[in-house]
C-alpha cells in the first residue's frame, strides 16, 4: 500500500473506533435492598426507562443471564476485597475472568469492566497500591481469550483531585498523583480505555450551597456562569466544571487525550431532615437535564473538550433501603422497589418535557432550621434494636441514665422507646464530630418531639 491509501485506512479504522462510543445513557443497578425486585424483573423495568446501558457493582450471574439477548451493553466490577490477590496472581485473574465472564459472553453484551468501586477514595493502602497491578492482570486474561471488546477501569470520586478551582489549575492529590494516577493513566491510554468518574454535583452544591447557585448544579441557571480566568472557558453548569476540572489535572501529568466515562452521577429525592435540596423535584430536573445534555446530537461535551462524547450511567435504578450512611444515599433511585417510578423518567431524553406530570414543588431548598430527633425507624428490627441500645448507652456522658430504672424516662419499659431516647441522646452529643442517626438502617430523623411527660429527649438544633 502507498502513504496516501495507508493515511486513509488509518483515518477510518479512527473514525470507526470514533464510533463506537455511544451517547446512549445507562443505569447503575445496585442492589444493597432488601426489597428488590427480582433480576428478570429488574431487567423490565431498565428496559422501561429506555436505557442502553447498565452497570451492576459484581458479576451477579443471575443478572448477567437475564441481560442475556437484551442488546443492553453491561458493565460487571471486581469486588474491592480481592483486588490484592488479583495482583500477586495471573491464575487468579484468569479464573476471575474465566468464571464471571466467559461463560455469559457474546450473549451478554459485557463492555467494561471495573476494578473495584472509588478505591482511592479509601485508606486501605494496600489495596491502593496494587490497584492498577491488578487491572493490568484482568486486562491480559481477556486479550488470553480474545475478549478484546471489554475495556477495564476503576470507578474514581472527584476526590482524587487536591484542587479543583478554578478548573484549568486543578491537580490530583499529591499522595496519588505520582504512584497511582500516572500508571494508571498509562495503562488507559495504551488500551484505549475510559478514565471512569463519578461525578455528582449534589455534593459539591450541598456542601456549600450559599456560594454555589443550585440553578447552576441542575442545569437551569439563565443568568449564572463562571468563566475561567486562565482559559477564559465559561461554564453555564456545575457538572462540566467538574468534568473538566479532571480533565485539567490530566492534561498537567501529560494525558491530555484519555476519553471521560461517567461512571455514576444523579441526584437524591429524598434525605434526612438536616440535608438540603434532596427531593424529588431536583431530582427529576438534573437527571431529566443532564440526560438530555448527553444525548444532544451534534455532541456537546464540555468547554475544555467541545464534541466530545460522555458515555454515562445514571445513578441508580432503585432506592436502595440497606445503604449504610445519610438518608440521601438510600433516594437516588428511579424506581420504587415495587416497581412503580418515583418520577417519570426517559434515558433516551425522548419524551417531550411537555408529557410529563408536574412534579411536587421542592420544600428542602433551604437549610433546615429546627430541632431534629434521632428516634427508632417504625420498621427496625425488634431483636436487633438491643444491641444497637447497649452501643448508645456505652458511648458518651450518661447517654442513657434517664432510662434507667425509676429514671424519668424508663416507661413505657420497651426496647423500642429507651432506644429512641439513646438514640437522640447519643446524636445529639456527636453529631458535631461526625456521629450520625442510622445505626445500621434502625434509626431515622424526625422534627416531631418525641418527649412525653417528664422525659424530654435530647435534640440538635440547626
Amino acid at each position: 500500500m502507498g502513504p496516501i491509501t495507508l493515511l486513509i485506512l488509518a483515518l477510518l479504522l479512527s473514525m470507526s473506533s470514533a464510533a463506537e462510543i455511544s451517547s446512549k445513557v445507562g443505569v447503575c443497578y445496585g442492589q444493597l435492598g432488601d426489597n428488590l425486585p427480582s433480576p428478570s424483573q429488574s431487567v423490565k423495568l431498565i428496559q422501561s426507562l429506555k436505557a442502553k446501558r447498565v452497570k451492576i457493582y459484581d458479576a451477579n450471574p443471575d443478572i448477567l443471564k437475564s441481560l442475556k439477548d437484551t442488546d443492553i451493553q453491561v458493565s460487571i466490577m471486581v469486588p474491592n476485597e480481592l483486588i490484592t490477590n488479583i495482583s500477586l496472581n495471573q491464575s487468579l485473574a484468569n479464573q476471575w475472568v474465566e468464571t464471571h465472564v466467559v461463560p455469559f459472553y457474546p450473549e451478554t453484551k459485557i463492555r467494561y469492566l471495573l476494578v473495584g468501586n472509588e478505591i482511592l477514595s479509601g485508606n486501605d493502602n494496600m489495596t491502593i497500591s496494587n490497584l492498577v497491578p491488578a487491572m493490568r492482570r484482568i486486562k491480559i486474561s481477556l486479550n488470553t481469550h480474545q475478549l478484546h471488546k471489554i475495556k477495564v477501569g476503576t470507578p474514581l470520586a472527584m476526590d482524587v483531585l487536591e484542587s479543583s478551582f478554578p478548573p484549568s489549575k486543578a491537580t490530583f492529590r499529591s499522595d496519588i498523583s505520582r504512584p497511582i494516577i500516572g500508571p494508571m493513566l498509562q495503562f488507559l491510554n495504551r488500551t484505549k480505555s475510559f478514565l471512569f468518574l463519578d461525578v455528582y454535583p449534589y455534593f459539591a452544591w450541598s456542601s456549600n450551597p450559599k456560594s454555589i447557585n443550585l440553578d447552576y448544579a441542575l442545569f437551569m441557571a439563565k443568568n449564572t456562569t463562571y468563566t475561567d480566568p486562565n482559559t477564559a472557558l465559561t461554564y453555564t453548569n456545575l457538572f462540566d466544571q467538574m468534568v473538566d476540572a479532571v480533565i485539567f489535572a490530566m492534561r498537567r501529568i501529560g494525558f491530555p487525550n484519555i476519553r471521560i466515562f461517567i461512571a455514576e452521577t444523579g441526584w437524591p429525592n429524598n434525605g434526612d431532615c438536616d440535608q438540603i435540596g434532596a427531593n424529588i423535584f431536583n431530582a427529576a430536573t438534573y437527571n431529566r437535564n443532564i440526560v438530555k445534555k448527553l444525548t444532544t446530537k451534534p455532541t456537546i461535551g464540555t468547554p475544555a473538550r467541545p464534541g466530545w462524547v460522555l458515555p454515562s450511567f445514571i445513578f441508580s435504578l432503585y432506592n436502595e433501603n440497606k445503604k449504610p450512611g445519610p438518608g440521601t444515599e438510600r433516594h437516588f433511585g428511579l424506581v420504587h422497589p415495587n416497581g412503580s417510578h418515583v418520577y417519570q423518567m426517559d434515558l433516551s431524553a425522548k419524551t417531550p418535557e411537555w408529557q410529563y406530570e408536574p412534579l411536587p414543588k421542592p420544600i428542602n431548598n433551604e437549610p433546615f432550621k429546627g430541632r431534629i430527633w434521632c428516634v427508632a425507624a417504625k420498621e427496625a428490627n425488634r431483636s436487633a434494636l438491643g444491641s444497637a441500645l447497649s452501643y448508645a448507652c456505652s458511648q458518651g456522658n450518661k447517654t442513657c441514665e434517664p432510662v434507667q430504672p425509676g429514671k424519668q424516662c424508663y416507661k413505657p419499659n420497651s426496647d423500642f422507646w429507651h432506644a429512641s431516647f439513646a438514640f437522640s441522646s447519643y446524636w445529639a452529643q456527636f453529631r458535631k464530630v461526625g456521629g450520625t442517626c442510622y445505626f445500621n438502617g434502625l434509626a431515622t430523623q424526625t422534627i416531631r418531639d418525641p418527649s412525653y411527660g417528664h422525659c424530654k429527649f435530647p435534640s440538635v438544633t440547626l
